[in-house]
């Protein structure tokens, strides 16, 4: 029976491995080594800001062995959403770290480097054609959320791959990217079904979080074939049972049996979970609808000001039972303030040890036998001046502020840092989530070639 080996050696470039589970799945003889390198959990700011949400010096060691490795035995290396957030920004900010391992290593080998950054011209105008749409909970999109955006990118599906893979290249760097795609492109190019190579990239893009205990710092290891797929994890320390399987599986999915994705959904309806051995998981019954349009997600990120924070403590019961009147007197004081300001401004008070992780959604937002509370005071403003002058504002007032049974008039907040107030800098929001439909999968994705070698910068 033919069969297809991928070695996953971590969740996100730069999150690391132990090299002993990676040279475990080298010595398994994988036919392709690919890594997810983004993602958009860290929130709008990166992309939209063009920098990496990942360490460089972490990136290049784990792309270093990877590149070695892959180089030295013939394997393919594949790495999507270069950078983070995959804009072309990203994309040369990690191909720079290739160019330097390259030069340092010795190695010599052919690149293909896929684009996904969008030009905003490219999406005004699919935008008049009736071509974009919402994805939920997204608004519909207007030309002003176009224009304002830094940056955007579309998510490649397999197509791109597949195209760049037709003329062999030793690596490929590819900006934003579907994250199963990396791992079930070059199965479905060599004939494998869709359905079992994309659910197998599915669960390899988050490496051994599907194993027990979950960790998204190691390395697992996927092998397909005709009719199921096999997952286990590379450390001896994990393993991976039906449940963590399948568990996983569901991971970041809104319907528990079928998954959307770049030109169709991910059918688990019959997928069956089996365990092999005490550490070994088969997958089977995994099936790919294609949908009657092609469409690509698009993700853009537009800027909203400037940001300043303040964290403080607050240890005195009274003020504890007191906290949503100080907060709301502290609200007013900084509106009559700063009136010449109103709306340019945004003040956010993060209560932390009530609600400060869910907000509005916290289903126990009580503060019964709280004794401290932590406070994020956030202030947002058209220039970085602005917002350092409603955060200081708010904060100095709510350290003085008054209420029933208070004792200590020295001050309400312990600061934990001096100074006080900590500049965030530019703040974004997303401004794109939205589908485009497009007639060829992979044109929208321009694929450059380059030669690394020879102690010579990539060319």
């Amino acid at each position: 029976m033919r069969e297809f080996r991928i070695l996953s050696p971590t969740a996100i470039l730069g999150y690391g491995f132990p090299l002993a589970s990676f040279q475990a799945g080298l010595a398994k003889k994988p036919h392709l080594i690919a890594v997810d390198a983004g993602s958009t959990d860290p929130g709008p700011y990166y992309l939209g800001e063009g920098v990496s949400f990942t360490d460089r010096q972490a990136v290049k060691r784990d792309l270093a062995l990877m590149l070695k490795a892959g180089i030295q035995n013939k394997i393919p290396v594949i790495v999507g959403s270069a950078g983070g957030s995959g804009a072309d920004s990203h994309l040369a900010w990690c191909r720079a770290i290739v160019d330097e391992i390259a030069r340092d290593e010795q190695l010599s080998f052919t690149m293909a480097v896929i684009h996904a950054e969008f030009k905003p011209e490219t999406v005004l105008e699919a935008l008049r054609e009736g071509r974009i749409r919402p994805l939920d909970p997204a608004p519909p999109l207007n030309e002003d959320l176009v224009t304002s955006s830094s940056r955007i990118v579309g998510q490649m599906g397999v197509e791109a791959f597949v195209r760049a893979l037709a003329d062999h290249p030793d690596v490929i760097l590819a900006g934003r990217s579907y994250d199963p795609a990396v791992f079930a492109a070059l199965p479905i190019r060599l004939g494998f079904d869709p359905g079992l190579a994309l659910h197998l990239g599915k669960i390899l893009e988050c490496a051994a979080i599907c194993a027990t205990p979950g960790s998204g710092s190691d390395a697992m290891f996927g092998t397909l074939y005709e009719d199921h797929f096999l997952v286990e994890p590379l450390n001896p320390d994990r393993a991976c049972t039906p449940l963590s399987v399948a568990a996983h599986t569901l991971y970041e999915k809104s319907n528990p049996s079928l998954l959307p994705g770049p030109g169709g959904r991910l059918n688990l309806n019959e997928a069956r979970f089996e365990a092999v051995s005490d550490r070994i998981v088969r997958v089977s019954g995994s099936r790919f609808e294609p949908s009657a349009r092609y469409t690509v997600k698009l993700e853009g990120a537009r800027p909203i000001g400037y940001r300043t924070v303040s964290i403080a403590g607050v240890r005195d019961p009274f003020m504890i039972r007191a906290i949503d009147s100080v907060i709301a007197g502290v609200r007013a004081r900084v509106a009559d303030n700063f009136a010449d300001l109103a709306g340019r401004y945004r003040l956010l008070f993060h209560v932390y040890g009530r609600d400060g992780v869910m907000g509005p959604l916290e289903p126990a937002p009580g503060l019964d036998g709280a004794h401290e509370l932590g406070l994020l005071i956030e202030a947002t403003a058209d220039t970085q001046a602005q917002a350092d002058t409603i955060c200081g504002f708010a904060r100095s007032t709510m350290l003085h502020f008054g209420y029933p049974g208070r004792r200590a008039t020295a001050g309400n907040l312990a600061f934990p840092y001096s100074p006080s107030d900590l500049h965030a800098g530019r703040a974004y929001v997303f401004s794109l989530y939205h589908l485009l439909e497009v007639d060829d999968p992979a044109g929208p994705f321009a694929c450059e070639w380059v030669r690394c070698g020879e102690g010579q910068p990539c060319v």
